[in-house]
């Protein structure tokens, strides 16, 4: 088995569509994607399972139904299991998510915005 660097630059240079994330690693029964975030997303939740956001390059807010949290680049945060949040970047902003493998980007909500799950990048 050979083991490689994953150089996420190289990653994000393969693709520059928003909102829809790309596996670039797998770790037991969870997957690290890369997004590309710009504009508003859709509120949503994920009610069996926490999302990690982790700010690459870039600012983003995530919306909760009490409150905001705002992060920069290298700043990161776990949003809890059934809460409902709304992703927005007014610029671009690039992000690790980590979350277990088949969790739909848009949750429970659907729609339009739903990303075709289990692309490899």
């Amino acid at each position: 088995m050979e083991v490689k660097s994953i150089n996420f630059e190289e990653k994000f240079s393969k693709f520059f569509e928003h909102w829809c994330p790309k596996i670039i690693a797998q770790m037991n029964d969870y997957h690290f994607k890369i997004v590309k975030f710009q504009g508003e997303f859709v509120w949503h939740s994920h009610d069996d399972t926490d999302e990690v956001f982790i700010v690459l390059d870039g600012e983003m807010s995530i919306a909760f139904r009490d409150g905001s949290v705002h992060l920069k680049s290298g700043e990161m945060v776990v949003v809890p299991k059934g809460a409902a949040h709304k992703p927005f970047a007014e610029k671009e902003c690039k992000a690790l998510l980590v979350e277990p493998a088949g969790t739909i980007n848009t949750g429970d909500a659907g729609g339009e915005r739903t990303a075709e799950d289990n692309v490899w990048i």
